[in-house]
């Protein structure tokens, strides 16, 4: 499964960004997909994530309120939308794969696929 997140950009603090994670494979719908990111000199962290058939989603405390993670299997593309965007949440956004009912959603490990990611700058 090849993924490509794009939506990425420039925001002021309060604002809104739409990241999307297009997917090559027609099995897309099997996969769970997961949100991590990774600011400067920190770990990559959990964001979101969605399971395969859309009816679960999960969040990390720091966004719950504010992101909201979606997916579309008909087109194969899942997405983060992201409001109230605030300075802290700068970083590089991935979006992830991983076969559906298997490990952890809250894990890096669990995810076999890796979108390449998509830089996120949130301005004070």
């Amino acid at each position: 499964v090849q993924l490509q997140a794009s939506g990425g950009g420039l925001v002021q603090d309060g604002g809104s960004l739409s990241l999307s994670c297009a997917a090559s494979a027609r099995t897309f719908s099997s996969y769970d997909v997961g949100w991590f990111r990774q600011a400067p000199g920190k770990e990559r962290e959990f964001v979101a994530a969605i399971s395969w058939g859309g009816a679960h989603t999960y969040y990390a405390d720091s966004v719950k309120g504010r992101f909201t993670s979606s997916r579309d299997n008909a087109k194969n593309t899942a997405f983060l939308q992201m409001n109230s965007l605030k300075p802290e949440d700068t970083a590089v956004y991935y979006c992830a794969a991983k076969g559906g009912a298997s490990g952890s959603y809250y894990r890096i490990g669990s995810y076999d696929y890796w979108g390449q990611g998509t830089q996120v700058t949130v301005s004070s």
